[in-house]
């Protein structure tokens, strides 16, 4: 006898929902699970903030399973001792004991010689320099006239006659400005090399020298808006204890820093130039995107990391997106990578680019996500669509995929405004700009920065900096 339909219909309807019950609890177990993995991190984030030793540490370390040291192989980086002196200041002969130092026998000649090489500090003490030499008047116009040394750095004399010199000053503002050691840290280390200098002292002399370089500032600032590719960044300052922004503009020669009041479009053109027609790579902040007449590269590293920061805090779906964007983001690195080495012609770079855009249109056509994280990826990908591969698209250019020039660029900024914060007025403000630009352009072009503020500060007339190399313009900013 066949069941009635209203029992079998309650049959499959309780098989349904024993189904449905069965799903949701994995799914609760999985968010449970899920729960207690964020409330860890949660936790371990909440100690870590509190912890005054090591506040930045990434915990215990995992054991890797290779042996400690360095790897075999030229492929990781150079192996090898520390290599003999070029020139040789003194010689050192060392007799040979008049007894074997072990059991006391005597001793009989080999014929061998043996050499060690020691690289070492002299004794440090101030070399002090008097300058002297006679007035004159002309007979024309009975002015009184005097000689000026090249040594010279002022015409000071009386009260003023005993001056820090050049080197020294330059010794010290490299200490203060670029390797971030405060005032009262320079002071003390020039104390330590034979040179009495006050704080205050020190503070005027380093203006002094920032006034010397202005021209060299100015002229590198028209060299980063005249660049076919710039990398600009920003990061948090303080001038007088208020909130300031540290800007950078850096090619592969010229580095500009400046600081300024806020975080806006109008603080950035200032530097870099509201007409700038390069190539601007940079991060996915708001204001970059004004710059209407330049053509950009949006970092991949950032969108790259926000990628796997979403995976560690979604799971199951969740995780779809960021894995796509990923993949096709660093698919693009690979092809960049096979250019270069010759294994992809300018024509398959081209084909390979077009592929990666349809890739991304496909991406962004897909139907409505209901997870929130991604639907904001997916918007600001869809905002930075035209500007993913433009590293591609000019291999004649160079172009970095990431900011990684301004954020090597930034780092030692951000060095010295954990030691000492930052600068007092927007006077010193100014100085540091200049000198830190001044600086770090030196050291990408193996400037001897020392040397070259010493003869700077020796010139009569203000100049630019000795040794820099400006370079020429390479952009058609006519019309």
């Amino acid at each position: 006898m066949s069941q009635p339909k209203f029992i079998s219909e309650y049959r499959m309807a309780l098989k349904a929902a024993e189904a449905k019950v069965t799903r949701l609890e994995a799914e609760n177990a999985q968010l449970k699970e899920h729960v207690r993995k964020l409330e860890g991190q949660l936790e371990a984030a909440q100690r870590a903030g509190k912890r005054q030793a090591a506040p930045f540490s990434r915990g215990k370390r995992e054991p890797s399973g290779r042996p400690p040291g360095r790897r075999s192989g030229a492929e990781h980086g150079r192996h090898a001792h520390r290599q003999t002196p070029e020139r040789v200041d003194e010689e050192l002969f060392e007799e040979l004991p008049e007894a074997c130092p072990e059991c006391g026998g005597e001793l009989e000649e080999c014929g061998e010689s043996w050499e060690q090489y020691q690289e070492e500090l002299p004794e440090i003490r101030a070399l002090v320099t008097r300058v002297s030499g006679k007035w004159a008047r002309c007979r024309g116009c009975g002015r009184r006239v005097r000689g000026h040394h090249p040594r010279q750095t002022s015409d000071a004399t009386g009260a003023a006659a005993a001056q820090v010199g050049p080197r020294a000053l330059a010794f010290a503002c490299s200490l203060h400005k670029e390797h971030g050691l405060s005032v009262r840290k320079t002071t003390a280390t020039m104390r330590e090399l034979g040179i009495r200098l006050s704080p205050g002292g020190l503070v005027q002399a380093v203006a002094r020298i920032g006034e010397r370089c202005r021209p060299t500032y100015e002229a590198l600032v028209e060299a980063v808006r005249q660049s076919p590719v710039v990398t600009g960044d920003e990061t948090g300052w303080h001038v007088n204890g208020d909130g300031a922004w540290l800007w950078i503009m850096t090619t592969e020669m010229v580095t500009v820093y400046g600081i300024r009041e806020g975080r806006g479009y109008e603080e950035a053109a200032s530097l870099l130039g509201a007409d700038f027609a390069g190539v601007l790579v940079r991060d996915g902040w708001a204001i970059y995107p004004k710059f209407e007449e330049a053509e950009h590269q949006t970092c991949l590293a950032h969108l790259l990391r926000r990628c796997r920061e979403m995976r560690e805090v979604t799971w199951g779906r969740g995780r779809e997106v960021p894995n796509l964007v990923e993949r096709i983001l660093k698919d693009a690195l690979v092809l960049r990578d096979h250019h270069q080495a010759g294994e992809v012609d300018d024509g398959e770079l081209a084909i390979g680019v077009v592929e990666l855009e349809a890739r991304i249109g496909r991406l962004l056509a897909r139907p409505t996500i209901l997870h929130a994280g991604n639907r904001r990826l997916l918007k600001h990908l869809d905002r930075e669509r035209a500007h993913l591969f433009t590293f591609l698209r000019h291999p004649e250019l160079d172009v970095p995929a990431t900011n990684w020039r301004a954020e090597q660029g930034i780092r030692p900024a951000v060095m010295i405004r954990k030691t000492w914060g930052g600068n007092a007025t927007w006077k010193g403000a100014r100085t540091q700009e200049c000198l830190m630009s001044v600086c770090r352009t030196g050291r990408l072009q193996g400037v001897d920065v020392i040397g070259a503020l010493t003869k700077l500060q020796c010139q009569r007339h203000l100049g630019l900096l000795p040794g820099l190399v400006l370079p020429e313009p390479r952009l058609d900013r006519g019309g």
